[in-house]
């Protein structure tokens, strides 16, 4: 296991990841006269406090405060963060810090790189979710209407500063979540990380987590360097997240929400079986990846008469050509082909296996 951070690069952004991550970060705030951090309440209590004691010569000039989860992660907050840093008299040689999970890094990079035409921002993740995947790959944005990142740019962070230091202000369900994308790392391009985890409870792999974590921002940059804007290559990335997105949209409105891992590990379940039924794909170990998926991760709670709604939000998926769902789907472990074309009885289909096998 890695007792330090490694620095990893991606073309003129670095990254680092692991133990001592923070610490070592140090020289990424240099040189701004006014530094801001953009928090939740809860990164606020537990997060703000352990980023102050490990960088105590970084003053922040102001917090700036929106409330937690996807359902805030909207144009009301984005209007709010604006509000804050012109009341704050933020200029454009500001610096802003995310500090929090996906919806921090999301919207703090969407508001960061439009206000005043865009200052600077660095995303430090601290969550498993935002630290493997979320805050990775210049991806900002927010939500719309009912739809998932639907207002949003590429816009390059100064750094990224992936450290496990954060992980234990978690709750496990959150913990667990973040596990759904090493997953997909594992089964689209790391057979390696596959064998470390496979057939594992997530609390058993703790002891690992520090390495696989480097293992799974590794695969991501390796990704997101040969196609950063989601062109071609990139979308191997949306493994699992065509229904996951719509079943976390979903699902948010009812008494049962979803975490985005939660969601992303029903949408892999349904990939895999899809990928298992088609020709021109070999993947011949749907059993065992659906087993692994459900031994991490409880069923989702909705009903076949919810299956109209799901496609319906599908069918706004930004990955769509011609009205037609597209899917990334398992040729076989480790390999994938993406942009595939899935009919929508299909799709329903598989949500009708999802649904069979509670």
């Amino acid at each position: 296991m890695r007792k330090e951070s490694v620095l990893l690069r991606l073309k003129s952004v670095p990254h680092l990841v692991g133990k001592g991550a923070l610490v070592a970060s140090g020289s990424f705030f240099s040189g701004y006269r006014k530094i801001y951090v953009l928090v939740d309440e809860n990164t606020e209590k537990y997060c703000l406090p352990l980023f102050r004691e490990t960088l105590p010569q970084v003053s922040p000039a102001g917090i700036i405060r929106i409330k937690s989860g996807e359902e805030n992660k909207n144009i009301v907050s984005a209007v709010s963060i604006w509000e804050q840093l012109t009341q704050m008299q933020a200029g454009r040689d500001a610096l802003m810090v995310n500090l929090g999970g996906g919806v921090i890094t999301d919207i703090g990079g969407f508001t960061a790189a439009t206000y005043k035409r865009g200052i600077d921002f660095i995303n430090i993740p601290t969550t498993l979710l935002g630290q493997v995947d979320a805050a990775i790959g210049s991806k900002t944005g927010i939500d719309f209407q009912e739809y998932k990142n639907h207002v949003g740019l590429f816009a390059d962070p100064k750094g990224v500063v992936a450290d496990p230091l954060f992980l234990d202000t978690l709750e496990p369900r959150f913990l667990r979540s973040g596990f759904a994308e090493m997953i997909k790392y594992a089964l689209i391009m790391d057979i390696p990380l596959w064998e470390e985890m496979a057939g594992q409870d997530f609390d058993a792999l703790q002891g690992k987590l520090p390495e696989m974590m480097v293992m799974s921002v590794q695969d991501k940059m390796v990704v997101v360097e040969k196609d950063k804007h989601e062109s071609g290559l990139r979308k191997i990335l949306n493994f699992g997240h065509t229904i996951g997105h719509a079943l976390e949209t979903f699902l948010m409105k009812t008494d049962t929400p979803a975490t985005h891992g939660e969601a992303v590990a029903a949408g892999m379940i349904c990939a895999a079986w899809i990928s298992s039924r088609r020709e021109g794909t070999s993947c011949k170990r749907e059993q065992e990846i659906i087993a692994f998926i459900d031994k991490n991760f409880q069923r989702l709670s909705f009903s076949r008469k919810d299956i109209p709604a799901l496609l319906q939000l599908m069918q706004q998926d930004k990955k769509n050509k011609g009205g037609q769902l597209r899917f990334t789907l398992l040729n076989k472990l480790g390999d994938v082909v993406p942009d595939v074309e899935v009919p929508e009885k299909e799709v329903e289909k598989a949500l009708q296996f999802y649904l069979g096998n509670q």
